[in-house]
């Protein structure tokens, strides 16, 4: 990860401005920069992952425009060659060097071709203005704020902004800002049409990830209608988990592109165990996986060690204690700059494993299995009273993922001065994913996710236990005892009148449980009066039957069996 930072206007001081960007330093340790543009500053922190020496430093420039960017824009490669054979000047082997002489071709178009994780502002020295944008599921974060004399403001993280902008939001995901408006591009939850696919069978290798520029289209701004009478929904079993099959498989190759060492969070469930497996297929060498537990009742710890034994991983096991998880909620509250309880919980164990990594390998990037539960459904959409209520549901958690999940793994990873990528966000593969007619999609054979299950039944990459085993939430599989540790935590805090005077003084996303009333006050603490920049709690839909919980935790619904054991 890296952190940008773009203002416009010149009435702060500029060491305000530096030290205000300096709260992340941690997410690009290796090298800064901070320069004044004719409309105002740009700043970068690197974090080394493609084209390793200085040359690959930002903000690149050309002819007077200026561009900072984190991401990962995959399929570079032909890309970057044809543009030198163009006689546009690139001299690194980073892959945002291409983005000023690509902005050059397609404009503001540009954003709808790339296959990237990105967050970037540019200055256009033409039009002597700022233009920002982020890829279309948020997975890099980007925030935006407006200082007093009306000028726009741009950070990775809203730390920086805090103290320069009255109000803090994130920046809408698959949108760009120009003239000051935001334009949608793209909304990979949305399906305009269910299409028909006919994959062709693929072998488990790398893909050659030469689809950089290949636009697919972009889909409609706003909320999609789930009643699609004149679409032909993708009801082929076979041929559905054939091609989640091959873009699963390509998304994971496509992310092995790095000239740092990388590693894998291995959680032992189907998702972080399926990303790992797939990627052990394609490399000649153990990758290095690491997991977590608490040191009492640990879930996933052997589950994990099953999976990293079965392919062949150099593996390594992190135990924590109570005293360590308590000792970093702070911290992980601030780092995260959230107050929701699923993020915070989840946070954790990520945090802590994270940390672990940094301090004790040479790794900078690492793949993760975050955004499945999003496309093919958690526990509690077991409870979807139809196909169409799951279809929203899925809409609704996929154009959220920014500020939950996705966030939690952005946060967690980038604070100790790591890469996170993500195999299931790849955008052909979500896109796909959302296309799948829902019904196939619900839970209708005691087991969720049945169909990523079956899409690699054939290939025995995974223990037959693992591929059919039921999902555990990543904060209970740490120890159901963590979490027991944080709401005793919460119990000591508050009296029962405590609480209720003090949650009453919240308006927006009241606290509904002391646990929740202290990550707030945690919060506050950090981002004063800036709640907003989260959504609402991320929890089970309580307008259906069976849902209507006190704690987002699937431990409390009653299809939760023998999942956490």
């Amino acid at each position: 990860m890296c952190s940008i930072f773009g203002i416009e206007g010149k009435t702060i001081p500029t060491d305000k401005l530096k030290a205000c960007f300096d709260r992340t330093i941690s997410r690009g340790p290796d090298m800064s920069r901070f320069i004044e543009i004719p409309c105002g500053y740009l700043g970068f922190h690197r974090l080394a992952i493609m084209g390793l020496t200085v040359e690959g430093m930002q903000p690149f420039e050309m002819d007077g425009s200026y561009v900072v960017c984190n991401g990962e824009l995959y399929g570079f490669r032909p890309l970057r060659q044809r543009l030198i054979e163009q006689g546009f000047p690139i001299k690194s082997a980073s892959d945002c060097e291409i983005l000023l002489p690509l902005y050059r071709e397609y404009g503001v178009e540009m954003f709808k071709t790339l296959d990237a994780e990105f967050a970037l502002i540019l200055y256009d020295a033409d039009q002597d203005k700022l233009i920002a944008a982020r890829d279309p599921i948020g997975i890099r974060p980007l925030y935006y704020g407006y200082l007093a004399d009306g000028h726009i403001a741009f950070a990775s993280e809203p730390k920086n902004l805090t103290g320069l902008c009255d109000k803090i939001l994130p920046f809408p995901p698959g949108c760009y800002y120009i003239d000051g408006r935001f334009e949608r591009y793209a909304d990979p939850a949305h399906v305009d049409q269910f299409t028909v696919y006919a994959p062709s069978p693929m072998r488990l290798c790398a893909g050659d990830g030469s689809a950089g520029l290949a636009s697919e289209g972009c889909a409609r701004a706003g909320r999609a209608s789930v009643s699609r009478s004149s679409a032909t929904a993708i009801k082929d079993e076979d041929h559905i988990c054939a091609k989640l099959r091959r873009l699963l498989i390509d998304g994971v190759a496509k992310r092995l592109d790095a000239d740092a060492p990388i590693g894998f969070l291995l959680s032992g469930g189907l998702d972080s165990s399926l990303v790992c497996a797939i990627a052990q297929r394609m490399l000649t060498h153990p990758i290095k996986t690491f997991a977590i537990g608490m040191d009492i009742d640990a879930i996933d710890l052997k589950y994990a060690r099953m999976v990293a034994d079965y392919i062949g991983a150099d593996h390594t096991e992190v135990i924590i204690s109570e005293k360590d998880v308590l000792d970093a909620l702070p911290a992980v509250v601030e780092l995260l700059g959230t107050w929701d309880i699923t993020t915070i919980r989840a946070s954790i164990g990520m945090y802590l494993v994270c940390k672990y990594i940094h301090e004790h390998t040479d790794i900078r990037v690492l793949l993760t299995g975050e955004i499945s539960d999003e496309l093919f459904g958690y526990k509690y959409t077991d409870f979807a009273p139809n196909a169409a209520a799951f279809q929203e549901e899925a809409e609704k958690r996929i154009r959220e993922l920014h500020m939950y999940d996705v966030l939690r793994a952005d946060r967690c990873i980038s604070v100790n001065s790591l890469e996170a990528r993500v195999p299931f966000g790849d955008l052909k593969f979500v896109r796909y994913a959302m296309s799948v007619d829902p019904e196939l999609k619900m839970n209708r054979h005691d087991m969720g996710k049945y169909l990523i299950r079956k899409a690699f039944a054939d290939d025995h990459i995974l223990p037959e236990e693992i591929l059919w085993r039921q999902k555990a939430a990543f904060s209970d599989a740490v120890g159901h005892s963590m979490v027991s540790d944080l709401k005793a935590l919460a119990e000591r805090t508050y009296t029962e009148q405590e609480f209720a005077e003090k949650a009453a003084k919240y308006d927006y996303c009241r606290p509904f449980t002391k646990e929740s009333l202290l990550y707030r006050e945690l919060f506050e603490q950090f981002y004063p009066g800036q709640a907003g920049m989260i959504a609402d709690f991320w929890m089970p839909n309580r307008t259906w039957p069976g849902c209507d919980v006190d704690d987002p935790s699937a431990r409390v619904l009653s299809n939760y069996g023998a999942s956490g054991v």
